[in-house]
């Protein structure tokens, strides 16, 4: 049978009023996502996406990305290239530190991937930080504090030692290794994954898919490694991975404390799944014999998945149900009609026209931006800034997306969409998202600072401006950038 056709959902056992009343909650209570599949008995009964997002665009996974190094090492030691008993120093006798420690030489590749190196504290920014150091030197000079298989801690620094021992061992990157072996027979075409300053893909973050690709990627794992006819991973390889094999807390309401297997999140329901920063989602769930894919740039996690729980598992039943083509008419246009809203037009007054094509030049700041015009038109307008040597342009639609192509904050071209509108008569409000991953260095880059978009509030007063601008989402909740500009 084909793989992840479209179905009715109720074809497949699933209620398509439930469907409808998750994307009822999602949109009510938290805000928005970017994209959703929903997977049952391998037919797609469920795929929408939140305008501007879109099908085709890739999406960075974050730390989804751990899943798929995991599936590497998972074929490494299925072609007898390592066993997860190998000892991590073994994988790299030139890069250790002076004095190895009884607890890092008693590292197996195992604690890599269940997160129990026996660290107390992540080692990414150590790697990124190393001065003089290789990312893999910088891990394997951290301190270990206890034993390693007896102590969780969710370390991205671990993810990105396997991928570099999968490196080493085959002289290919994870891309490349992954190529014929997944990601091909997949179907995944255009797999892109950030690289360290050594070549070696970051193994934890930086894989770029879309979600297709994730639901694939899910229901591969939902069928012990079976795809179409073929068996790609073995069956115990899966079990192996998804299994738990370190405690990581007690709180039985909580989705982040039911076990963590190799790489993969144990989760309520007897379900588990592949995660990433602001809401990326694989969530496989064998009793339910369903998938759910999911991207999204949001803060809570847990709220999305409890929504899952609420709505979607009481809509899967064991048989078909009737036809009920009312209730899945109304939900495919629901899926068709999903949006993030544009901004709110509001009237601008005077003040569009009076500083429409005036240059604002502005005052020293840690994102290197010194001038800003604006160009405005009766439908939006064109915001034009300098940072450093480059002009970034966005163009943005009055109380509509406008989409485009921009460096802004980014040091290479990066897709957008753009919505403005006036919140009062001397306040324009320009919400940008991002619709495509970048690599590399900037002042949104590296820590997560600007991952999906960000709010730029622009004050005019007189011949000052004030600019605000706050992420949708961050690595740091807090953080707030202010700029002050006067006409030049």
């Amino acid at each position: 049978m084909e793989t992840l056709v479209k179905s009715s959902p109720e074809a497949q056992g699933v209620d398509s009023a439930a469907i409808s009343a998750f994307l009822d909650d999602v949109n009510e209570n938290v805000q928005y996502l970017h994209s959703l599949i929903l997977v049952r008995h391998g037919q797609t009964v469920a795929e929408g996406y939140w305008s501007p997002y879109n099908p085709t665009d890739p999406h960075i996974m974050f730390s989804l990305s751990k899943s798929f190094t995991s599936t590497a090492v998972g074929f490494a030691v299925t072609e007898g290239l390592l066993k997860v008993t190998d000892p991590v120093i073994s994988f790299f006798p030139d890069d250790l530190p002076s004095e190895v420690s009884e607890n890092l030489a008693a590292m197996q590749v195992k604690h890599l991937l269940s997160m129990s190196t026996g660290h107390d504290e992540d080692t990414t920014s150590y790697l990124r930080e190393g001065v003089g150091k290789t990312w893999v030197q910088s891990f394997l000079a951290r301190p270990v504090a206890y034993q390693p298989g007896t102590f969780f801690l969710y370390n991205t620094g671990a993810t990105y030692m396997l991928s570099a021992i999968v490196q080493k061992l085959t002289g290919q990157t994870l891309i490349e290794f992954l190529k014929p072996r997944l990601f091909e027979p997949l179907g995944i075409e255009n797999p892109l994954w950030e690289v360290s300053p050594e070549g070696i893909n970051t193994g934890g973050f930086g894989l770029s898919i879309v979600t297709r690709d994730i639901a694939r990627f899910g229901q591969l794992y939902l069928q012990k490694g079976m795809w179409e006819g073929k068996q790609l991973i073995p069956a115990a390889w899966v079990e192996e991975a998804s299994s738990k094999h370190i405690s990581n807390g007690d709180d039985p309401e909580s989705d982040w404390a039911q076990g963590y297997g190799y790489q993969f999140w144990r989760c309520r329901h007897g379900a588990y799944r592949g995660d990433g920063a602001f809401g990326q989602y694989c969530v496989v769930m064998p009793e339910q014999d369903a998938v759910m894919a999911i991207t999204s740039g949001l803060m809570d996690m847990q709220q999305v998945l409890n929504l899952v729980w609420k709505h979607l598992l009481p809509g899967m039943k064991d048989e078909a149900l009737p036809s009920n083509p009312s209730a899945s008419d109304a939900l495919e246009e629901k899926l068709k009609g999903l949006a993030i809203a544009p901004v709110s037009v509001g009237e601008s007054g005077a003040v569009a026209a009076e500083v429409s094509g005036k240059k604002f030049a502005v005052a020293e700041n840690e994102w290197g931006v010194s001038e800003i015009t604006f160009d405005f038109a009766q439908g939006g307008g064109v915001l034009n800034l300098v940072e450093g040597e480059e002009q970034s342009q966005v163009t943005f639609g009055y109380g509509e997306w406008q989409a485009g192509s921009t460096t802004l904050l980014h040091p290479g071209p990066r897709k957008y969409a753009a919505s403005a509108g006036w919140s009062d008569a001397n306040t324009l409000d320009l919400q940008l998202y991002y619709l495509t991953p970048i690599f590399g260095e900037g002042p949104a880059l590296g820590v997560g600072l600007i991952p999906f978009g960000l709010g730029l509030a622009f004050r005019f007063d007189g011949d000052s401006l004030t600019v605000n601008v706050k992420p949708s989402v961050s690595f740091n909740p807090d953080l707030k950038i202010n700029l002050q500009g006067r006409l030049a």
